[in-house]
């Protein structure tokens, strides 16, 4: 695609866009409904993607500032999303495998997982404090980017940074893909979500091309989001392989857990290579010259 001049989307009304949408999302819901966490804590992951495309344009001190908000904001947020997430993720394998939690009734952290708890008509103390701790890092974080001279944006610097996004990606695939271990495939995970994230700056380059990576990209971090989801409630089991030390019914419902995960990394694996290929450049997944930007 060459053309004489082409405007990527602009930096600082869509970093101001989602901080707003964030802050208006937690005072119309009232309450952390499950919907409303999900949604501003994507609001967050964009906006920390955002800075980082930019972070070399930026005064520093501001940029470290806003991305240790947001990151703080997001941190608040995530208990209230996993306990949400492993116990609907239980109840499905539950459904699909009854024979073996019934065999697993005694289990007091299952028990515990698959907790249902009553619905929150009104915010209590703890959480009015969360909820406005979190109010807070918004607030300053927009009030620094409203007076953050963002002008002077080059449009080649950011595709030197998503170049840079690109490349930490590829790197971070490669070594999944050799030594796929849950704390490598969840920073694949995050790595490859900022890169999603920063490419909706350069739509405006090739529209149909970048959505369509886009496309690709969201699958594949929902995918490797699901292997973690299973692999946080592995862990919460406090399951450890030995044998003979486990109930036969708690050995098998792990293995039902591992062969799910199985089926997400194979769903993952053809796109990230058809992406990540060693040796391939950004220019060529995005269909554009660098150069005519």
């Amino acid at each position: 695609m060459e053309l004489d001049y082409v405007k990527l989307k602009q930096i600082k009304p869509a970093l101001a866009g989602y901080i707003r949408e964030s802050q208006t999302l937690l005072k119309k819901s009232g309450v952390t409904d499950e919907k409303t966490v999900h949604d501003v804590r994507v609001l967050m992951k964009k906006s920390r993607a955002v800075l980082k495309l930019a972070a070399p344009q930026l005064d520093k001190a501001y940029h470290e500032r806003d991305i240790a908000a947001l990151r703080e904001a997001g941190r608040i947020m995530c208990p209230w999303r996993e306990t949400s997430v492993q116990r609907k993720t239980i109840k499905e394998f539950r459904k699909k495998y009854p024979d073996i939690f019934s065999q697993l009734h005694e289990n007091a952290i299952l028990t515990i997982l698959l907790e249902k708890h009553e619905p929150i008509t009104e915010p209590g103390e703890e959480l009015k404090a969360a909820l406005e701790q979190i109010d807070s890092l918004l607030n300053k974080t927009g009030y620094r980017i409203r007076f953050q001279s963002m002008k002077m944006i080059d449009p080649q610097l950011l595709i030197k940074g998503l170049e840079i996004s690109y490349t930490m990606v590829m790197d971070i695939y490669l070594s999944c893909r050799n030594n796929p271990k849950p704390a490598m495939l969840h920073e694949l995970r995050k790595k490859a979500k900022d890169f999603l994230y920063q490419l909706y700056f350069f739509r405006p380059l090739n529209p149909s091309v970048v959505k369509a990576l886009e496309k690709k990209l969201d699958s594949m971090t929902q995918n490797l989001g699901k292997f973690n989801d299973l692999a946080q409630i592995i862990k919460a089991l406090e399951y450890k392989y030995s044998e003979g030390t486990n109930l036969p019914a708690m050995d098998e419902l792990i293995i039902k857990f591992r062969e799910a995960q199985d089926h997400y990394l194979a769903k993952v694996w053809p796109t990230a290579f058809q992406i990540f290929c060693p040796g391939q450049k950004l220019v060529n997944i995005l269909g554009f010259k660098l150069l005519v930007i």
